[in-house]
């Protein structure tokens, strides 16, 4: 039986790398905490900007089972702006606190090569980079530590307005993007097995375009490099669905549910708790082998 009971034209790779640790990702995906440490998150508001509630939450997200965790300091769309130093004192810190409590796996979500250099430095092994490899030395500084890497697509760059992203071939211009980041990945020095593809719903993406990404993942996936799905909380799911940011949780985990199905492995999510909930029920239901037919005192009536 194919694993997970995938669709046979889905072919997700197994191997994922991240510091010390190895991954079969052919039947699990892993579930990312998203852990902010921003005043002004577009879902949390700032909830852990705080350091000690940066901790709480970490605890939190520990205890329902993260695989891995992810801190960012800088919000992805527009905002005030959030110098290099004042990015370095939100993360550095933290990462620090994280690596030394917790033995999980971290990643810095940043697109600043001098803040993921830091970041790993300090312990992080993973850099989430949501432009695309923007900074020349981001790969550099990956490859120097043995990190592994995110590569984003994203139309036009972090921070930057894109009201009406615009795409003759939106499927073919994600992916060939994908494809040759994940090339220059490698041609810097980094193995396949360190480096994630994220498609970046919402990110020059008008909420049906990111729909269309997130259905057609598989083939996404097929490219030979685990898939990652940040669809947690998204605007494309309160615009197509009709609903509040804080009304999101249930469309998110059909997302995630949708995503696991179509190949990604992994899952960079706010509620931690759900979605392994949601990876286990899918990985126990089609997985499951094939139950013998009851017997004839079985199916009596009674």
């Amino acid at each position: 039986m194919a694993a997970y009971g995938w669709d046979p034209a889905v072919a997700p790779t197994g191997q994922l790398r991240l510091g010390t640790r190895r991954y079969d990702l052919t039947s699990r995906a892993l579930v990312m905490a998203v852990l902010n440490r921003t005043p002004d998150s577009f879902y949390d508001k700032g909830a852990t900007f705080a350091f000690d509630a940066f901790l709480r939450r970490a605890e939190q997200v520990v205890a329902e089972g993260a695989d891995l965790l992810d801190v960012g300091g800088v919000k992805a769309g527009p905002g005030p702006e959030v110098s290099l130093a004042e990015e370095l004192d939100r993360v550095v810190p933290a990462v620090e606190a994280l690596v030394a409590r917790f033995d999980l796996p971290v990643s810095v979500d940043t697109w600043r090569a001098e803040v993921a250099a830091a970041c790993f430095e300090a312990g992080a092994v993973l850099g989430n980079d949501i432009s695309g490899f923007a900074d020349p030395d981001y790969l550099p500084a990956a490859a120097k530590a043995g990190a592994s890497v995110v590569c984003t697509h994203i139309r036009l760059a972090p921070r930057v307005p894109d009201p009406e992203p615009h795409y003759e071939d939106l499927l073919g211009e994600v992916r060939a993007f994908l494809l040759e980041r994940a090339q220059r990945a490698e041609r810097a020095g980094l193995g396949s097995d360190q480096i994630v593809l994220d498609a970046g719903l919402d990110l020059g993406k008008t909420a049906s375009q990111s729909l269309a990404l997130l259905r057609v993942s598989g083939q996404l996936a097929q490219l030979g490099y685990p898939l990652l799905l940040s669809a947690s909380n998204k605007t494309f799911l309160g615009v197509l669905l009709d609903l509040p940011v804080d009304r999101r949780g249930e469309a998110s985990l059909a997302a995630a549910a949708l995503g696991i199905i179509r190949g990604c492995r992994v899952l960079r999510v706010h509620d931690v708790a759900r979605t392994r909930q949601v990876r286990d029920c899918l990985a126990a239901l089609l997985d499951a082998q094939t139950v013998s037919s009851p017997t004839a005192a079985e199916g009596r009536p009674r």
